[in-house]
């Protein structure tokens, strides 16, 4: 096993595992009773826990969807897979950033076969509304920055 897959497989388990336990700690608390709940755990001023499920993605896009959403997104993660595996060199690259943009995804998706929908808890309201979202979500963005990052720092040392 390389190193690069090593890491990865290290820093994905890592990942799922926090986001996975911080999901289900909200809904420890939080005990809902239904997929459309909408439930304060904390309100505060600019940043509030507020645990609910989406049934789709980004925004609620795609609600409409229904089942059908955890199956799409499980064969884009197998297309994502399957292009890592033949761009060997793509991944020894970016390999971090695609284990946190693979770990959130993934964990999502687990959300939608656990719970009927993504666990969403992290709700801001300052100055506008914000979709609700979670660690899975910021983890992808942190993975999608870092990979934009590091192929902007590869194409200006060429």
């Amino acid at each position: 096993m390389t190193k690069e897959i090593r890491y990865f497989a290290i820093l994905f388990t890592i990942l799922l595992i926090v986001d996975q336990s911080i999901k289900y700690a909200m809904i420890a608390i939080a005990q809902p009773t239904s997929l459309s709940d909408f439930i304060i755990i904390a309100d505060m001023p600019i940043i509030s826990i507020a645990l609910v499920f989406n049934t789709g993605v980004a925004f609620s896009f795609f609600t409409e969807l229904g089942e059908w959403l955890k199956y799409i997104q499980l064969i884009l993660i197998a297309i994502i897979i399957g292009i890592l595996y033949t761009q060997k060199q793509l991944f020894k690259n970016h390999y971090i950033a695609f284990a946190f943009m693979l770990a959130g995804g993934t964990s999502n998706i687990l959300d939608r076969f656990l719970h009927g929908g993504v666990v969403d808890y992290i709700y801001w309201h300052y100055g506008f509304d914000f979709p609700v979202f979670n660690f899975a979500d910021i983890i992808i963005d942190c993975g999608i920055g870092l990979f934009i990052l590091q192929t902007l720092l590869t194409n200006k040392k060429k």
